[in-house]
């Protein structure tokens, strides 16, 4: 017999500067079908220059976080990184750095727990456009 899957790789697509996707649903089918009732799921993206957070998922609130990151870490201020790698993208690693790139979040009988207005949304901080490779992993019994 076959053990559930209890991890899943996905890639997304995303525009630079603050591409963004609502991955939700896609972690809450792996919480389903990995099996577990009890434990969390541990979602992270695999770079330096973008993000896992969770958010309510809506114009309003993703307008607010981008103003908030432009104002904490703008792309034109002047960057050690941008220096030494002549890459122009030491703002993405300074905001990145800020929010983060996995969450962990319980799993409640079989059921993600997140807030009726909470998604898990993975974002895009770089200068360029970037395919983005997410991994999920639920642990527990």
């Amino acid at each position: 017999m076959t053990a559930p899957a209890r991890s899943r790789r996905w890639t997304y697509s995303l525009a630079a500067e603050f591409g963004h996707k609502n991955i939700t649903d896609d972690v809450a089918r792996l919480v389903a079908e990995s099996g577990v009732r009890l434990g969390a799921v541990v979602v992270s993206l695999a770079g330096s220059t973008g993000a896992i957070t969770t958010i309510e998922y809506e114009t309003g609130a993703l307008a607010d976080l981008r103003r908030a990151l432009d104002q904490i870490a703008p792309p034109n201020e002047n960057y050690a990184h941008n220096a030494a790698y002549n890459d122009g993208n030491g703002f993405s690693h300074v905001r990145s750095a800020l929010l983060k790139t996995s969450v962990a979040i319980p799993v409640i009988d079989g059921k993600l727990q997140v807030g009726t207005w909470q998604q898990i949304v993975v974002i895009n901080l770089d200068n360029r456009q970037r395919e983005r490779e997410v991994v999920g992993v639920v642990v527990g019994e």
